[in-house]
């Protein structure tokens, strides 16, 4: 069977959003939004695509975890050699997309990032399961791996390393906080006629909000 995409469409009808439902504050905004996607069951409700620029000038994307938010910005963690980190290195200017599908939302996120304290990766780290902070131990993310039984191997080498003692926080990993300057609401609405509101930063605590045409 040959599929055919331009046939793949459907009616978003989930509901509309207007200036009058929105929060003066996109983060109060976003917050309420994400309680309505765990409300509603969605699988991975704190996914989102994280978007970088490496050295060569090459856009790439990855789903991480948001793992909070703080001092108004969104926190992730990884690896400081990732890929993602490198390129974060050499260009801060980032964006996240948040995409709500089964209500028919969208939020999309653009600002620059910047590296965590240690205290504050710490104290996320030591919340981990005990074989998520192994696995951050064995990991070296993104550089080749010639088999798969290595890494299995050195996960087992740093088990029995490690006993059952605590596991201290390695020094090659930890949160960056994407600060926003932008962020999107995005409602699907019928006939293609989406409901779109961008908040634009103006100052600390003062954002413009605009309709966007959809």
């Amino acid at each position: 069977m040959t599929l055919r995409y331009e046939e793949f469409r459907r009616e978003y009808i989930a509901g509309g959003l207007s200036r009058e439902m929105l929060d003066a504050s996109p983060i109060r905004q976003f917050e309420a939004w994400l309680e309505q996607a765990v409300n509603a069951g969605l699988k991975d409700p704190t996914g989102m695509v994280l978007s970088t620029v490496d050295k060569s000038g090459l856009p790439w994307q990855r789903i991480v975890l948001l793992k909070g938010l703080s001092r108004g910005g969104f926190v992730f963690y990884t690896n400081y050699g990732s890929a993602k980190a490198q390129a974060m290195g050499h260009n801060p200017r980032v964006s996240l997309l948040f995409p709500w599908n089964e209500l028919d939302r969208q939020v999309i996120v653009g600002g620059s990032v910047e590296r965590m304290s240690m205290a504050e990766s710490a104290s996320y780290f030591i919340t981990r399961p005990r074989e998520s902070q192994i696995a951050a131990w064995a990991s070296r993310q993104s550089r080749p791996l010639s088999a798969r039984a290595l890494l299995e191997k050195q996960v087992q080498v740093l088990r029995e390393k490690f006993g059952k003692g605590e596991i201290p926080v390695p020094d090659f990993w930890g949160g960056y906080r994407v600060l926003p300057e932008r962020i999107e609401f995005w409602q699907g609405g019928e006939h293609r006629l989406h409901d779109r509101f961008m908040y634009t930063r103006q100052s600390s605590d003062d954002w413009n909000i605009e309709q966007l045409q959809p």
